[in-house]
């Protein structure tokens, strides 16, 4: 079979090849972004070949990552953010420093030069939100609890990854200079306070007359959303972090889980997307010259990210054995991670073998650490009776 070039039938191929090798990483107890990835090894450019071309897949799946981070801003009400960062700023960005450091180390250690293993650094400051919240129980108060632990470190480290996406935005740019940087970050402000006046004076307004019509709302939500995705970008900042605006300007409105139901299947949609375009740009030619560090990058952070975050909740006040079970429930890279070198591609000054190394070495933590929770804690997909928690 040669490459398909019919975007409908592609599309087929990417959804079928993904909902098996899905299905294949449920049954192993394992993560659906894993299956994802495979599948777009499996039949991308440097598998089968079935899909040649992946650059309108990237660009579809781009949205998945809009829609992503509007998700995310819409569980931000300003109160909720103010006191989970209170419990864990120290913690998360003690540790992510730890974690930076580690990283941007074995970079220089084995070979990489000074901007390769600050990226490597980068991307090991972050921990898996699937793993670390769809394999946690709710239904046990001690679980709640460290639900609470793990979902405000978690977001902590999107609002650092978030700024390591706008970076990396101004460094795609031919010509940045410091005003490339300076000039969006003045524009936020602007941004935030004209976003939040339309949503007061046009969007609430209309809600409020249109509620009951859910067509109306979802319609109004996806031209918000790309709408601010669009006004970041012509800022000077990414439609990404547009987005994200978007998503806490509508986080205080009555409506706002409402929305958040209504277009997760939208996002997961084009998630798989962002997950088959990743796995079909993973260069196999190159995989073999990467994988002895990117095993022991991976290595590294599963051993270190427990031991860290064990010592630094232990700090904090947290017992013993919350500690280092929020600890193992973390210690693994993230989608984030994914998502850094997703937008790295783009900047000339980070080589390949760094993309590759990176992506390599968080999909072997995804599985090694979705297997080590899933065997040894309460999850709602362990394999044993007495840890099936849901």
């Amino acid at each position: 079979m040669g490459p398909v070039t019919d975007i409908i039938f592609v599309l087929f191929l990417i959804l079928v090849s993904a909902a098996l090798l899905g299905t294949l990483a449920l049954w192993a107890r394992q993560a659906l972004i894993i299956g994802y990835i495979i599948a777009g090894i499996v039949i991308g450019p440097w598998g089968l070949g079935w899909v040649a071309d992946t650059r309108v897949i990237g660009a579809l799946a781009e949205a998945g990552i809009i829609f992503l981070l509007f998700l995310l801003g819409l569980d931000l009400t300003p109160q909720k953010l103010f006191e989970l960062f209170r419990q864990t700023t120290l913690v998360t960005l003690v540790t992510s420093v730890v974690f930076f450091v580690a990283g941007w180390a074995l970079g220089l250690a084995v070979g990489f030069s000074q901007p390769d293993a600050l990226l490597i650094g980068a991307t090991c400051m972050f921990s898996s939100t699937i793993i670390g919240i769809k394999l946690l129980p709710t239904t046990v108060l001690h679980h709640r609890h460290a639900g609470e632990v793990i979902i405000s470190v978690l977001l902590l480290q999107d609002m650092i990854a978030i700024a390591v996406i706008m970076a990396l935005q101004a460094m795609g740019k031919s010509g940045a200079d410091t005003m490339d940087i300076v000039m969006p970050l003045l524009a936020l402000p602007v941004l935030a306070l004209g976003g939040y006046a339309v949503e007061r004076w046009v969007l609430l307004p209309l809600f409020r007359r249109f509620d009951q019509v859910q067509e109306y709302v979802f319609l109004v939500t996806l031209a918000w959303c790309l709408g601010m995705a669009s006004a970041g970008h012509a800022v000077g900042l990414s439609y990404e972090l547009g987005a994200f605006l978007g998503g806490v300007i509508m986080a205080t409105s009555p409506i706002a889980q409402f929305i958040a139901n209504r277009l997760h299947p939208l996002r997961d949609f084009f998630l798989v997307l962002f997950f088959f375009a990743l796995g079909a740009q993973l260069n196999l030619d190159v995989v073999p010259g990467v994988l002895l560090p990117a095993a022991g990058l991976a290595l590294l952070m599963l051993a270190l990210k427990p031991a860290a975050y064990r010592l630094a909740l232990g700090r904090v006040s947290e017992s013993r054995g919350l500690a280092w079970e929020t600890g193992w429930r973390l210690g693994q890279m993230s989608e984030f991670s994914l998502l850094v070198t997703f937008m790295a591609m783009q900047v000339p000054l980070f080589g390949g073998d760094a993309i590759i190394l990176i992506q390599v070495a968080t999909v072997l933590t995804i599985l090694a650490s979705s297997s080590i929770v899933v065997f040894n804690f309460p999850t709602p997909v362990a394999m044993s009776r007495r840890l099936r928690r849901d």
